[in-house]
């Protein structure tokens, strides 16, 4: 499946300028100066290493560590995530998260075999899109998408929103007075159900990494801010990116 992903023509001779990025809000422009993508390819596509662990659940004291791969395009948005997690030397799920062709995909087995979540639908293509969203800040090309509008909030913030194929999504970034990124936010559903609702959603970094050139988050929470009380469910670390040629190898 993804093999796919690498059927986009490659921009390799497609620099990002200055000029590309002249309408932005003046927090996207520095930040995209501040990560180093200014005179280098735009990326078309990128393959990100994780560490991962999860709590399945609010009250959950324990964390489950695990490994995930993801395979995401630029020029044609999509992106195809899969983990492997382990529970206890018995028990262990292979999840997998797709967008492609602006729909969301939801899809968790116990011990590879036995479907336990196999999830599509309205609510699942809005949310997956604002995830997608969210991980611009591994793929600074994003942010110049046709499919993406920009509203300037203040000097450290700004809101992006993405309409492709009928689906719409929106959420904020933050970045400090440096231009590092250190927070993205979204309403986001919680849940495909039809009763499902919206909640913050927060992505928030804890350090920074270079590669190939690009300064990105390489540590970071995510926490859906519920009723009740916050329930940070994940704590992620890339251990590589590849970018364009070196994405497949």
């Amino acid at each position: 499946m993804a093999n796919d992903f690498w059927q986009s023509k490659l921009s390799k001779e497609r620099l990002i300028s200055e000029n590309d990025i002249k309408k932005l809000p003046n927090s996207i422009k520095t930040w995209l100066r501040h990560s180093g993508v200014i005179g280098k390819p735009f990326i078309d596509l990128g393959k990100v290493i994780q560490q991962t662990e999860m709590k399945l659940k609010p009250g959950q004291n324990e964390w489950y560590p695990g490994t995930a791969i993801q395979y995401s395009t630029i020029d044609v948005p999509a992106f195809i995530w899969t983990t492997n997690v382990e529970m206890n030397r018995m028990i262990s799920f292979r999840g997998r998260d797709k967008f492609e062709d602006a729909k969301g995909e939801m899809l968790i087995k116990i011990n590879s075999l036995i479907n336990v979540v196999n999830e599509k639908g309205e609510k699942l293509n809005e949310s997956t899109m604002q995830r997608y969203l969210g991980e611009m800040v591994w793929f600074p090309s994003l942010a110049l998408s046709p499919y993406i509008t920009w509203q300037e909030l203040d000097d450290t913030s700004a809101r992006a929103t993405m309409n492709y194929k009928g689906t719409k999504a929106s959420g904020t970034f933050y970045f400090n007075a440096y231009g590092d990124f250190i927070k993205f936010s979204a309403f986001r559903y919680k849940g495909n159900e039809p009763d499902a609702k919206r909640h913050n959603w927060v992505l928030l970094v804890k350090e920074h990494k270079t590669f190939d050139g690009i300064k990105v988050p390489s540590k970071m929470t995510a926490t859906w801010e519920l009723e009740n009380k916050d329930w940070t469910w994940l704590k992620l670390e890339i251990i590589d990116i590849k970018y364009n040629e070196n994405a497949s190898n």
